[in-house]
């Protein structure tokens, strides 16, 4: 640790191995524009409140900004005599300008400034993933309406159920993600709180204007309580379960890519600069892209119940633990990035078997629940309709008939008096998805008001400003 940090407390070093241990900078590095974002912003509160000569923070200002230069022309690295990214800052401004470098630190503390540091950045993401969530929407708008007309059976407990439109399938998933996106705007009034002016804990005795360096850094509020505004770690909490959730969505839909794929379904094919061979096996295409996706929920399930368990025990306010929250919240904010890369590329360049989808939704008798309907619709109160052909169904079933179509006249009208094989004609998977007429449903129109609403709000929803 540098002995700017340390001070004249403690008459010797830290052993290198827990110099090694309490260090940071090898992850925290990528907050340097955020830290010197705050500082700048902190340097200008200072002068204007007449803490420091206007002349020295125009001095300090030019030097983080050189700093920032080569931070991001990857000409500063970080220095392993310095603990973390905020002491990097300002040890390098030590290099440019000597002791007069050391008024940076008046008024403020590690503990705000590292809070500070990780709502800039937590705020930046958000807004960019926001953007990123638009575009899996959008992909999926335009994958509803390539697949309009192709009907698929739609299942419940991995069974064939009842066919629908494979749009209607689809926009289940954009319904998902809309709430993602919706969650996601609301967790980010959490991280647009400045922290910045509370010090270690209790505020400083210096004449400080906490709303100066808020309005410039574009926060819209300043925490409540100076305590609660360097010990908070609720945004990162919530950002990880906001991921959490996005990724169970994700999981869900690249699993039916993965099974959907397989020669034994044989609905879709992923495109192939989504796919991989093996390594033994010539004949293989295999859905390794779709099973990443699926995957990489695990990590960030990891990072939430991590970051959960450093926090619930710690007392107030700042502990190193909190140090943790940002290698949770770096790799998270990393994956979010891959997978929003991908996945909307991995469904554009899907293609389908609609032959297969419509055989295979005219199949395993999905048709029987609207035959029990025809039936009540006759007068049979429905819950009889129900055993009546479900009866017919095992019957059917243990005769070796797949479905009410394959069945001949004469076992049918042994096995089903009383009701007419004639309404088979209005049981056919493109009939039953057009009997669904709520504007929820499957019909065809239906489905269109449902795009429609999906490009309506992708339309409305607000764009992400710039910062």
């Amino acid at each position: 640790m540098s002995g700017m940090a340390r001070g004249q407390r403690f008459d010797g070093g830290l052993r290198p191995e827990v110099e090694k241990f309490l260090a940071s900078a090898s992850f925290d590095w990528r907050l340097l524009g955020d830290d010197v974002a705050g500082s700048l912003a902190h340097v200008a509160m200072l002068a204007q409140a007449g803490i420091i000569d206007p002349e020295v923070a125009g001095r300090l200002q030019e030097g983080l900004q050189q700093i920032r230069h080569e931070w991001e022309t990857g000409q500063l690295t970080p220095d392993k005599g310095w603990e973390d990214v905020h002491m990097n800052v300002e040890g390098r401004l030590h290099q440019i300008l000597g002791p007069e470098a050391g008024y940076l630190h008046t008024a403020r503390s590690r503990n705000d400034q590292v809070a500070l540091d990780m709502h800039l950045y937590l705020r930046r993401h958000e807004h960019e993933t926001a953007q990123n969530l638009r575009g899996l929407l959008e992909a999926l708008a335009r994958l509803a309406r390539r697949t309009l007309d192709v009907i698929m059976p739609a299942y419940t407990h991995v069974q064939p159920a009842q066919p629908v439109r494979m749009a209607h399938h689809w926009l289940a998933y954009a319904a998902m993600f809309q709430r993602d996106a919706e969650r996601l705007q609301d967790a980010e009034k959490r991280v647009d709180i400045s922290p910045l002016g509370a010090g270690a804990l209790a505020g400083t005795p210096y004449p400080t204007d906490p709303h100066a360096p808020r309005a410039a850094l574009g926060f819209s509020t300043l925490y409540a309580n100076s305590i609660d505004a360097v010990s908070d770690r609720d945004y990162c909490l919530e950002y990880l379960a906001w991921a959490s959730i996005f990724m169970v969505h994700v999981s869900r839909l690249a699993e039916e890519l993965v099974v959907w794929s397989s020669r034994e379904f044989g609905f879709l094919s992923l495109g192939e600069g989504y796919s991989t061979g093996s390594s033994i096996m010539p004949q293989k295409k295999n859905p390794d892209t779709a099973e990443l996706l699926r995957g990489k929920s695990g990590r960030v399930f990891g990072h939430l119940m991590g970051l959960l368990t450093v926090v619930k025990g710690l007392p107030l306010a700042y502990n190193s633990d909190m140090q943790e929250d940002k290698e949770a919240v770096f790799d998270t904010v990393d994956t979010i990035e891959a997978v929003l890369t991908v996945l909307p590329g991995l469904l554009d360049h899907l293609t389908f078997d609609p032959g297969r989808l419509r055989a295979q939704a005219a199949a395993h008798y999905s048709n029987a629940t609207d035959l029990a309907d025809r039936l009540a619709a006759a007068g049979v109160p429905f819950r009889e309709a129900h055993h009546r052909v479900g009866g017919l169904v095992r019957q059917l079933l243990e005769k070796g008939y797949e479905s009410f179509e394959a069945v001949p006249d004469h076992v049918w009208d042994r096995l089903a008096p009383g009701i007419p094989r004639s309404w088979l004609g209005s049981l056919t998977p493109e009939a039953l998805v057009e009997q669904r007429r709520q504007p929820f449903a499957t019909a065809r129109q239906s489905v269109l008001q449902q795009i429609d609403r999906l490009e309506a709000w992708l339309q409305a929803a607000p764009q992400a400003p710039s910062t």
